[in-house]
């Protein structure tokens, strides 16, 4: 299944050093090594498109999460969180600290975390967006007000040198408190940046409930404006009150898209992950904790059921248990399977790979596509269901030579077995890792072969020239 979404299709495929060198019916015994996947497929390794794996791949570069999955590149700095250019202080706002605890985490220029991943050699490629709430907090812009056009110089000064460096794109995260009252005219200046070198922007947008419909126009006007190819992100109907609204949702982007570059990521789950906010709890069915730093002991637990513990009030337990992180049960189904069947739907984890309790989207997302949506659901063909991992997301982010098993490619890989790939991670035991994921091959070399992790670091950063 070679990332395109035709049909699959039997046939061998020969790699040199790190690209594919041929695609079809070879002569047995003419590769130097040959392995035998009859019976399984293979298929381009997937692109995880949203992440905030921004750390992990220095701490921990064996990514044994993403590997496991058969996920061979990620895309870092989502949802305006990024690693670098970052000048903070202590104690690091939310939700950046998702991605590190204290100021010496970050990189105060984007050029010395691109040395640091080279540095650590991750078993992954790294795509790497540069995220506004890192810019905005670098510029000290205060998050009661939108940016001063100081400010908005100063952070495009600093986009525009982690391009220049090897940043592939800017991301937003509109709906935290700490960007929150960002003006669009301030977005839409550092989308113009991006824009500047054909870079893209990802959005986690405003609103992701009641006021969906104006934020999409806002990101939709955005990146006219700013002349710049535009992501939604992790799309879903956030709340009970937006149940069934996805069908609205989806025509405007459908609007959208006929004029302007427009795709969306969805992760294949009903519950949404990140910082434990108190006016999140109203949204949700329960709640659950993932980290908590003054009340680690919470972690793992409901919100609803320590505050009747303590005797207060859910909103009170999620102050006091702050900072911390938080799973919230807030979406339906139905409308998980409709966003998620929709032609632009790219598929992203969005996982947190520092929480104590993790969503088990960390470690299941991709196979969970591929066996419980695709094969036991039926939402769509297998094919599809690669190509929303591989083929889609290449296009979209402009990734070269990847996301497809074609000749010139690079050797980026998975091999899975169709009938019993199937994740296992869930609510109660998150990390456990999937099954059917036979080999991984990333750059040309083997990551995991018959299911096990070879140690193999070769993943590179991939900048907007791909490579």
């Amino acid at each position: 299944m070679d990332g395109s979404g035709r049909a699959g299709f039997t046939a061998d495929v020969a790699i040199v050093e790190d690209r594919i060198a041929a695609v079809g019916r070879l002569p047995a015994g003419s590769g130097r090594a040959e392995l035998d996947v009859t019976g399984l497929v293979v298929a381009p390794g997937f692109i995880d498109v949203h992440t905030h794996d921004d750390r992990l791949v220095l701490i921990q570069p064996q990514a044994v999460p993403k590997i496991t999955q058969g996920v061979t590149t990620v895309v870092t700095g989502n949802c305006g969180a990024s690693l670098a250019p970052a000048m903070l202080n202590d104690p690091v706002p939310g939700p950046l600290n998702l991605l590190g605890k204290s100021a010496g985490d970050f990189f105060s220029s984007f050029a010395d975390y691109v040395t640091a991943v080279g540095k650590a050699s991750p078993a992954v490629n790294v795509v790497p967006l540069v995220g506004h709430m890192t810019l905005r907090a670098s510029v000290g812009a205060d998050p009661a007000r939108a940016a001063s056009a100081d400010e908005i110089v100063r952070m495009q000064a600093m986009l525009r040198e982690a391009l220049e460096a090897g940043a592939c794109g800017f991301s937003t995260g509109l709906a935290y408190p700490f960007s929150n009252n960002a003006s669009t005219a301030e977005v839409t200046a550092l989308a113009a940046v991006a824009g500047e070198f054909g870079a893209i922007y990802t959005t986690h947008m405003r609103d992701e409930g009641e006021g969906m419909l104006a934020a999409l126009e806002e990101s939709f006007a955005t990146a006219r404006a700013a002349g710049v190819r535009l992501v939604i992100s992790h799309h879903k109907c956030l709340g009970m009150s937006m149940w069934g609204r996805s069908a609205q949702t989806l025509a405007a982007i459908d609007e959208a898209a006929r004029s302007w570059d427009v795709a969306f990521d969805a992760y294949p789950y009903t519950a949404s992950s990140t910082i434990l906010l108190p006016g999140k709890l109203k949204t949700a069915r329960e709640t659950w904790v993932t980290w908590s730093t003054p009340h680690p002991e919470a972690t793992g637990r409901r919100v609803e059921d320590i505050a009747s513990a303590w005797g207060c009030t859910p909103e009170e337990a999620a102050e006091r248990l702050g900072p911390a992180g938080a799973i919230y049960v807030n979406m339906d189904e139905d409308d998980v399977r409709r966003i998620m069947k929709h032609p632009l739907c790219m598929i992203g984890s969005d996982g947190l790979p520092h929480d104590q309790h993790p969503h088990p989207r960390l470690w299941g997302t991709f196979p969970r596509v591929l066996g419980h949506y695709s094969r036991d659901i039926g939402l769509f063909p297998l094919e599809e269901a690669v190509h929303r991992m591989t083929g889609l997301p290449a296009r979209h982010f402009g990734i070269a030579d990847r996301g497809t098993v074609s000749v010139g490619a690079f050797a980026d890989l998975c091999v899975f077995d169709p009938a019993t790939v199937r994740d296992h991670a869930d609510f109660t035991r998150p990390t456990e890792p999937a099954s059917g994921i036979v080999h991984v091959l990333v750059n040309g070399h083997m990551a995991l072969r018959d299911g096990r992790h070879t140690g193999s670091g070769v993943g590179r950063i991939i900048g907007k020239a791909g490579g």
